[in-house]
């Protein structure tokens, strides 16, 4: 909070607001507790189930929607104009509390979700709709695990894993989208905490993404920069030391909790000559220039937004497109053949957790919606004869004694098709709490196996964060599998709307999923994405034998693809045309598709494309994904064309240095998790550096044999296609 100026009629203003996935609870939010006009916000699913969509449009239209909401409580004087969403960390390690926070595993899917939220929540005029703020800054994917906290955790990143994944979301926001707010994390980087990182702050983001052009402000995470104090950090000794250090590095605010003192010491820093007026009127300016920006100085008639109210909260619109992503978001992971249910003369037996639990379905950051529509609800709605029982509690460890057993197998006597609603939730995973076992709860998977030997269908739909699902996937019993993630609002409703086939499932896993011993063969506190001798690699680019691998789903219908050879954008020489400043954003290619539904059931159908191949620096990934399209409604019998556009980024690889080179070599693209199709191509010449990453001593790498972008000629020679 700051106090303002009575003496220049500045106004208090808190700086602390969220909307990860729908206005929320937050110390500058006020809702309404009494009811009526703004005791409520829409909740939409939560970011990774929004992520499993991949339909970035989708994404777009919620930011636009949350921002709509936000500047409503703006203008009744119940928010402030800065947001602290997204979060834009890869989701590496499936133990992390936060990931279902984010987008997902990948850079790309990351950077791209986050392009479209950040044009629906800032919008693109000259006043910003709202200011928001990726957050944490950087490679911050650790909670509580172990006795490794956040607080005082140093992660120790090589340049290149740097650079190549956990900056590349930041670079998005930065560079690319300019972002009016970032937010620097707990952890420190390579010895030194996130929010004094003058290499982080100063080198990369202002200098190297030139994120400059508004006098854009960073805050810190709150009492981040207390964890400089020796007990966490041990990078000062006092307050007033800590506060200088976060100030002079380039944070403009600090964050800070008032019932965790002891908290930072701007006035003593001042005083003790540890921080100078000119830094502390250049933290102000960026400050208030974000405001500024935002309109929050303005007349009601200078700004488009003002005219924002109660009506335009929870709109008809904003439910339907909370409805629409959660059905999107949901990822059908077997079927044998039961679903889509013919409900007609069925009696269901709803059991689980959340079966006729609301709040679970919402997940972390999330706001007071004025409905949680449970599968409870939704079969009412229906009409449905069913029977529920809530069976046990998410994180319950199995017992032959426990009291749930005998109502749970009672209601699924009377029924004809069991339905189970279990998984995870934030009593499991969230923040301030990591996973160690990444295995159905034992309880839960116990009362599964209980439901599979009645011989009946039985599908199970699970909330939260991915589990091991080897034991139902080879299951005979166990019908189907969906997972829903966190899907909001109208999670009932969207998930008993897929069970019976009035909407047909399309989403994919944004992340992996790993086997449950996995956990025990790397700690999380390894940040390294390659394998080595001692620990298996991370993510679907470095690992290879997950129960469920990244962009997996399966659909109601089936689909014949083909893809075409890519289409170069420029020639003869790729880099000839490029004149960005930034030649990784220049365009190599396009890539035609084509999706024909060949089974009876109309659907969307997501494609993924990787590349794969041996050029650049070893170890080879096993693939990347470059590019991802949503099709939507795809009628039986009928063919849709796609197309999907790869910049020189989308093929360049990243060197020990951290640098983004194109290399010459021969590259495959595959379509879909199976690589059902495959074409490829051939580049020819001297490999080129897109992109010099900044080196942490300040000096450069050597640049003796390779060529700078826009130079020379590195040339497209040949493009194929595997029939």
């Amino acid at each position: 909070m700051s106090i303002g100026a009575k003496r220049i009629d500045l106004p208090p203003y808190a700086w602390w607001n969220e909307a990860l996935h729908g206005v929320a609870a937050s110390p500058g939010v006020s809702f309404n507790w009494t009811g009526g006009n703004f005791s409520h916000a829409t909740s939409f699913p939560n970011t990774i189930s929004m992520s499993a969509g991949f339909d970035d449009e989708m994404i777009y239209k919620i930011g636009d929607a949350i921002s709509t909401e936000a500047r409503a409580f703006i203008n009744a004087g119940r928010a402030g104009l800065d947001y602290w969403t997204p979060n834009v960390n890869p989701y590496k390690d499936p133990r992390w509390g936060r990931g279902h926070e984010t987008p997902g595993e990948d850079p790309v899917r990351i950077k791209g979700f986050t392009k479209a939220m950040l044009a629906g929540l800032e919008g693109g005029g000259s006043i910003r709709k709202i200011i928001a703020t990726c957050k944490h800054y950087a490679a911050y994917d650790l909670e509580r695990w172990k006795g490794a906290v956040r607080h005082r955790f140093n992660a120790v990143v090589s340049l290149q894993d740097l650079s190549e994944y956990y900056l590349g979301p930041f670079q998005q926001c930065a560079r690319d989208s300019k972002v009016g707010s970032f937010m620097c994390a707990y952890n420190a980087l390579n010895g030194t905490p996130a929010c004094a990182s003058t290499y982080l702050m100063d080198d990369i983001l202002r200098k190297h993404w030139n994120w400059t052009e508004h006098n854009n402000f960073i805050t810190s995470d709150c009492n981040a920069v207390q964890d400089f104090l020796p007990i966490q950090h041990n990078f000062t000794r006092t307050p007033a030391e800590a506060a200088a250090a976060a100030l002079n590095a380039g944070t403009d605010t600090i964050c800070e909790v008032p019932q965790w003192p002891p908290l930072s010491d701007i006035v003593g820093a001042y005083n003790q000559s540890l921080l100078s007026e000119t830094t502390i009127n250049r933290a102000l300016k960026r400050l208030y220039e974000g405001l500024i920006r935002a309109g929050y100085f303005d007349p009601a008639s200078a700004s488009p937004y003002r005219s924002i109210g109660w009506p335009d909260v929870n709109t008809p619109r904003a439910r339907e497109l909370a409805y629409q992503s959660a059905v999107d978001g949901l990822v059908l992971l077997k079927n044998d053949g039961t679903l889509p249910l013919k409900l007609q003369r069925k009696s269901l037996a709803l059991i689980g957790f959340w079966a006729n639990s609301g709040a679970q379905m919402l997940g972390g950051y999330s706001g007071f919606p004025s409905y949680l529509h449970t599968p409870v609800y939704a079969a009412q709605q229906l009409n449905i004869t069913y029977y529920t029982q809530p069976g046990p509690p998410a994180r319950a460890e199995a017992s032959l004694n426990s009291s749930w057993i005998a109502p749970t197998m009672s209601a699924t006597e009377k029924a004809d098709v069991i339905v189970y609603f279990g998984g995870t939730d934030t009593t499991i995973a969230a923040e301030d709490t990591d996973r160690e076992s990444i295995a159905w709860p034992s309880a839960q998977l116990s009362l599964i196996n209980r439901l599979a030997a009645l011989g009946k269908p039985l599908i199970v739909v699970h909330l939260g964060d991915q589990v091991d699902d080897s034991p139902l996937l080879t299951n005979p019993n166990v019908s189907a599998i969906i997972w829903a993630g966190y899907p909001g609002q109208s999670g009932g409703t969207a998930v008993l709307d897929v069970i019976r086939g009035k909407a047909a499932p399309a989403g994919r896993l944004p992340v992996t999923q790993y086997p449950a011993i996995y956990a025990d063969q790397i700690p999380m506190t390894e940040m390294a994405l390659r394998p080595s001798a001692n620990i298996p690699g991370r993510t679907y680019r470095w690992y290879s034998d997950a129960v469920l691998p990244f962009g997996y789903g399966l659909h109601y219908t089936t689909f014949n693809t083909t893809l075409s050879a890519p289409i170069p954008s420029s020639s003869p020489s790729l880099l000839s045309n490029c004149t960005s400043p930034y030649p990784d954003l220049c365009s190599f290619a396009t890539v035609p598709f084509t999706a024909t539904n060949t089974g009876s059931v109309k659907s969307d159908y997501v494609a993924l494309l990787f590349a794969s191949g041996e050029f650049g620096p070893k170890p080879y990934p096993i693939k990347t994904l470059v590019g991802y399209k949503r099709l939507r409604n795809i009628e039986p019998g009928k063919t849709v064309n796609g197309s999907i556009e790869l910049t020189l980024g989308s093929i360049a690889r990243t060197d020990e240095s951290g640098n983004l080179v194109l290399y010459s070599g021969k590259y495959k693209l595959v379509l879909d998790v199976d690589g059902r199709n495959e074409v490829g191509f051939e580049l020819q010449g001297e490999e080129r550096v897109l992109d010099w990453f900044p080196q942490p001593d300040g000096g450069t790498v050597s640049a003796e044999g390779r060529g700078v972008a826009g130079e020379g000629g590195l040339r497209m020679v040949g493009a194929w296609v595997r029939k």
